[in-house]
Order: C-alpha cells, then structure tokens, then sequence
C-alpha cells in the first residue's frame, strides 16, 4: 500500500534521520483525520511522523518519493521598544508569529531528505516581512502493514 506521510521540519531537525528513496524506514505515523485533510493540513498526506510518542510499534515502508515542501510566510517584527532614561538595554521577545500566504506552497522532488530545513528572508511586502520557509517533506512510503498507524 502506498501511503502519503508528512515529516515536519522541526521533527527531522529535533529527533529524525536523514532517508533516501529507496530506503528502508521504521516511523511512528499518527494518521491525519479526515476533516483536516479536506482543509490540507499536512500537504495532502495521509499521516505524519511522530518522533515525540504516537503508536507503541513502528510501521515499516521503502521510500517511493520525497517532495519537499515549501510555503511563504508574512509576519510583524515588534517595533523595537525605547529603553527608559537611565536604563541601557530592554529585552523583548523575538516571536515572530508567521501566517501562511494563501497559494504559495511549491513542491520539489528531490532524491533525499535533509536533516535541516532552511527559510529566505523575501524582504517587505505591503508593510509585512515575509518569508519562504521550507516546512518538511512529503513522502510516498511503500508500507505493507499499516495496522500501526495511529487512528485519531
């Protein structure tokens, strides 16, 4: 059975291990439910990679394919903020709150996942910065049991 997984950017960075098509994995896959898949979340997969709990077993699956998936992003930087007279240094928060630019999201085939995923700064667009991020990788995985694909 070919299934369409979704491995987050955060989740590779944090606990993943870079794969190739080809290869043999071992995941832990939460399925998506089907409300969230008819509003896209997770790019059209099916499931998602849970390196931090889900199922107690792993489904095993041959990579077919790896899309990596990139989105635009705008966002706010807080204005910086005056230091009172006699104070020389205020520290803020660096959050920057990103919003999804509707119609943005491209795939690229590639051959292998990387273990980092990176962003371009696209500068300011209508008085809000915005950026092109790199969010995971979508991949066809070749799975023969799915029985441990964790149902929501």
């Amino acid at each position: 059975m070919l299934l369409k997984v979704f491995y987050e950017d955060w989740q590779m960075e944090c606990c993943g291990t870079p794969f190739a098509v080809g290869d043999e994995v071992a995941w832990k896959l939460v399925a998506y439910r089907a409300e969230a898949r008819r509003e896209d979340v997770g790019y059209g997969a099916e499931a998602w990679v849970e390196n931090h709990g889900g199922p107690d077993h792993p489904t095993t699956g041959r990579v077919h394919a790896v899309d990596l998936i990139r989105e635009e992003y705008r966002f706010h930087r807080p204005d910086p903020v005056p230091a009172p007279p006699g104070k020389g240094v205020v520290l803020q928060g660096t959050g920057r709150g990103l919003e999804p630019v509707p119609g943005t999201v491209t795939t690229t085939s590639v051959e292998a996942c990387p273990k980092w995923f990176g962003e371009v700064d696209l500068g300011t667009v209508d008085g809000l910065r915005r950026v092109r991020r790199t969010c995971g990788a979508l991949v066809t995985l070749a799975a023969p049991d799915t029985t441990h694909v964790l149902r929501p």
